[in-house]
């Protein structure tokens, strides 16, 4: 399932790689280790998970039946408009960003208001209808950073139980 998922992304113009480089612009602030190996490794944890996999293959389809004119009005021009009211692209995202918790949720709303690389251009690309994958690749994103933020508390604690 996870390599449909990935298939998908890519049939969609998203890699991976421009997912961890999201994740490490969220995490690198706080972390001076960090590398991009980490990020690509904690984005690739998130798609495992079968509710991600589930949710993204929801959003995916409705952009896509969206597109092709298969979903009825009113609900494919709130879509295609990327409607602000319409909220449930943000919906589907934060079931996803929760998975490691409330930072995921933060770090959602962050890259919701501020979106950049991937994000920014699924949002103003006007030959697709993205509504549900630019906030879809955030909430990968805000899941995958929650979890290196999770990693590098647990590591740090352990140096600390270590050293008492």
């Amino acid at each position: 399932m996870k390599e449909i998922i990935i298939e998908q992304l890519a049939e969609r113009g998203v890699e991976l790689e421009e997912i961890a480089d999201i994740v490490y612009a969220l995490q690198k602030p706080y972390s001076d280790n960090l590398n991009i190996d980490e990020c690509l490794d904690a984005v690739d944890r998130v798609l495992n998970k079968r509710e991600v996999q589930y949710t993204l293959l929801t959003g995916i389809a409705l952009d896509k039946l969206t597109e092709e004119d298969k979903i009825e009005e009113p609900l494919a021009s709130i879509i295609k408009r990327d409607e602000p009211l319409y909220g449930v692209d943000e919906s589907l995202a934060l079931a996803i960003a929760n998975i490691y918790g409330t930072i995921g949720f933060t770090s959602f709303g962050y890259l919701d208001k501020n979106k950049f690389g991937v994000m920014e251009r699924l949002d103003t690309k006007k030959d697709n209808v993205n509504t549900f994958l630019d906030d879809l690749v955030a909430g990968i994103a805000a899941a995958a950073s929650a979890r290196i933020a999770h990693q590098k508390r647990n590591e740090a604690e352990l140096k600390e139980e270590e050293v008492s």
